[in-house]
């Protein structure tokens, strides 16, 4: 058996009389994560010129509904738009448009909008997204509650750094992933097993970040590599083998992606 260079040094000097002097050998130092978050690492693994699985909205009328408004920052009861959108891969999405739209004319062209967008995520990522709540603002979008949270305005700003699709693959990991995954053993395991998390967001909130963090980077590594450059596919492989590895034991679903 090979010995470690410790203790090839610990006998050499105690034959030499100064064992009780050998300083102890430190622990490897873990990786810093590479990114401070996924969602901007490159603006080109999802675009708007990408097939979508995206079909048609449906208007359905107005209905009472309980969504989460990030600008109150708590639940409302509100009596939405409410359009039916469909996919190619049997999937549908109820989509909620907070009547501060004004009209269904207006609130459709939203729907029509942000259902398309989302068809750019993969089925397997969409499988839970069971309804889309969208409102004004500049907040933050959300994911969870078999649900994606949508606020416009700061849609506007992920459009114009071209991060929107990225931004729906984080939240919709959150909704699809997250409950499933995100504290089973093998996850855990080989969050364990990697030298860092992908992110300082994935690190400082590992139960309820690292799966939505990772999922960007994973796309972009497995399904859009030519897209990336190979210094970012080798930061993105070095940090995370191990996690990719588990998203693959997966065979997701990632039509229209492939």
């Amino acid at each position: 058996m090979r010995r470690t260079l410790s203790s090839v040094l610990a006998v050499v000097l105690s034959s030499a009389g100064c064992g009780e002097d050998l300083l102890p050998v430190p622990e490897p130092v873990p990786m810093s994560p590479p990114f401070a978050g996924t969602i901007f690492i490159d603006p080109g693994i999802i675009t708007d010129s990408d097939p979508t699985a995206y079909g048609s909205v449906t208007y359905s009328g107005q209905g009472e509904r309980t969504m989460f408004d990030r600008r109150v920052d708590g639940w409302i009861t509100a009596n939405p738009f409410l359009f039916d959108a469909t996919y190619d891969d049997g999937l549908a999405i109820e989509v909620q448009v907070n009547p501060e739209f004004l009209n269904p004319a207006t609130a459709q062209t939203v729907a029509e909008y942000y259902a398309e967008a989302v068809g750019r995520i993969p089925t397997s990522l969409r499988l839970d997204v069971e309804t889309m709540w969208i409102h004004k603002g500049l907040e933050l979008f959300g994911g969870g509650n078999n649900n994606i949270l949508i606020h416009v305005d700061q849609g506007d700003r992920y459009v114009a750094d071209g991060i929107l699709e990225e931004t729906l693959l984080h939240e919709a990991a959150h909704t699809s992933l997250d409950g499933s995954y995100a504290n089973s053993p093998g996850w855990l395991a080989a969050q364990a097993s990697d030298p860092t998390f992908i992110s300082d967001y994935a690190r400082d909130f590992p139960a309820r970040e690292d799966i939505a963090e990772t999922i960007v980077p994973y796309l972009a590594v497995q399904y859009r590599p030519e897209r990336i450059s190979e210094s970012l596919r080798l930061t993105i492989t070095s940090a995370i083998p191990n996690r990719i590895t588990f998203l693959n034991s997966l065979n997701l679903d990632m039509h229209p992606v492939n």
